[in-house]
């Protein structure tokens, strides 16, 4: 089975489970309605015969006085117990005690298994005049609750006992038990079959609409897995916690493919400074093995002259050697940050003239004027100095590589008031940058044709310094006509605990 028919039937299942649940829930929910319905109908019914009868008790009192010189009467009392229960069969009647006791009674083959009932019922009964559905004991069945009628009787001012009449006898149950049954029937028959069907229809059709969103994002997951990039799920209206799948799937999708695109970036970038830097290695290589092997094959024949000639190119090319090996070292540190970061307070002045001082003996035997503006008043910055100091001659050694015979370099150094920061340039004169090719200088070992206008070979002194700049929460500018100049820019923090002198 491939994943595709495995995901639509995992869908299916999983609409087929919703069905399910929606159907369930509906005929529980009407299964308690119809419990409901019967109950409250059952009340309904039970409170209407308790009005209806409520003042059975009093005409009988009315009729015959249930007690004789505080006796039971009893002649008199079967005889309208009888005439009552002969028009009602519903009723039987019962003579309390004023302690509740049962004293007399009239019940059609029944057997009478409480000797007493409970008096609160009925005195609630009582005070309420018949009012308020109230259930008394069933003295054929202890335990159960029954609907009566009940009054006092009262002779000479005194309480004598109670008449009770219940009005479910157990003839009126056994007929409202069948009744009932039938009812039920009636009740749960092909209405519940219609029920079901009408809840399993709308469960389809909600499950559908619930699930719909969902299957399209499957689907698109689906395609995205099996290699759409561009696949995403369409926008959802709706405000749910499936919108926020939906947004979510999108974003992720979107990182991804951003990812794989800046994958793919890093591994070509690797593979041209593979390329690059074996290219670079190679060169001094060769030309230190070239004259080791000419001194070791000429031997005496090499002059003292040409010997030390050899030997200072050998020295060169070790020296570049061993530049690019502690720039690549570096720039690993720095990118992975590695590179230890000694925050001190110093004047950056001190740097810039150290520095121009420092190639301005190199700058003159290029014909190149090498001018330092270094403004005195320049505030104490808060760096790396080592760092700092290597920034400064990365950028004009760039400068002094670039600038072309009688040319010139400007370095300054000063506050920028509007800004509040400490603010350092170098300016070089030459062809200048393209513009399309400003933002990618300090990509390491970018290079571009000299013939067209473009810097040639450049290598890692650029990558270094933003790196060295970023690892201190700045950034580095550069500024072209793409014709005449060239202009880097930096900016740092001054110290707050420092004054300006």
């Amino acid at each position: 089975m491939t994943n595709g028919k495995i995901e639509k039937l995992n869908m299916k299942s999983f609409y087929w489970r919703m069905v399910l649940a929606i159907s369930a829930t509906l005929m529980l929910l009407a299964i308690a309605y119809i419990l409901v319905s019967v109950r409250a109908s059952k009340n309904y019914f039970m409170e209407t015969t308790q009005k209806l009868n409520a003042k059975v008790a009093e005409y009988l009192v009315e009729e015959v006085n249930p007690f004789e010189d505080g006796k039971v009467n009893e002649a008199s009392l079967s005889i309208i117990m009888h005439s009552m229960m002969a028009v009602n069969p519903g009723i039987e009647v019962f003579l309390l005690s004023p302690d509740g006791d049962i004293l007399s009674f009239v019940v059609l083959k029944s057997k009478i298994l409480l000797k007493s009932v409970e008096l609160e019922p009925i005195n609630k009964f009582i005070d309420s005049k018949g009012e308020t559905l109230v259930l008394g004991d069933d003295p054929r069945s202890p335990g159960t609750k029954t609907i009566f009628s009940a009054t006092k009787v009262i002779e000479n001012g005194q309480i004598k006992g109670y008449v009770y009449i219940t009005l479910g006898s157990e003839k009126f149950q056994k007929i409202s038990g069948a009744l009932l049954g039938k009812y039920w029937l009636n009740l749960t028959g092909w209405p519940f079959l219609i029920t079901l069907l009408v809840s399993l229809i709308i469960a389809m059709i909600v499950s559908g609409l619930l699930t719909k969103n969902i299957r399209e994002i499957v689907n698109t997951v689906q395609r995205f897995k099996d290699g759409d990039l561009e696949a995403r799920v369409p926008p959802i209206n709706t405000q749910s916690e499936i919108k926020g799948l939906a947004d979510t799937f999108n974003q992720m999708a979107d990182n991804m493919v951003s990812n794989i695109e800046k994958l793919k970036n890093v591994d070509l970038l690797r593979r041209e400074l593979i390329a690059n830097v074996s290219h670079d290695l190679r060169n001094p290589i060769a030309i230190v093995n070239g004259y080791i092997e000419t001194l070791i094959i000429r031997g005496d024949q090499v002059t003292p002259e040409e010997q030390k000639k050899y030997l200072a190119i050998i020295n060169e090319s070790v020296d570049k050697l061993a530049k690019l090996v502690s720039d690549l070292f570096d720039l690993s540190k720095l990118e992975t940050g590695q590179m230890p970061i000694k925050i001190e307070p110093f004047k950056i002045q001190e740097l810039l003239n150290d520095a121009s001082i420092k190639y301005k003996v190199l700058a003159e035997s290029k014909k190149i004027s090498l001018i330092a503006e270094i403004s005195p008043t320049i505030p104490v910055v808060q760096a790396d100095l080592y760092l700092m100091d290597r920034v400064i001659q990365n950028l004009i050694d760039n400068a002094v590589k670039y600038s072309p015979e009688n040319g010139s370099i400007l370095l300054t150094g000063y506050f920028c008031q509007e800004r509040k920061k400490v603010c350092v340039s170098v300016k070089n004169s030459g062809n200048g940058i393209p513009q399309d090719s400003l933002d990618s200088i300090f990509d390491r070992y970018y290079k571009v044709d000299k013939e067209k206008n473009r810097i040639e070979g450049a290598g890692l002194g650029l990558a270094i310094v933003r790196k060295i700049l970023e690892a201190h929460h700045t950034t580095i500018v550069v500024h072209s006509d793409s014709k005449s100049f060239t202009e880097f820019v930096f900016e740092l923090e001054p110290n707050p605990y420092f004054s300006m002198n």
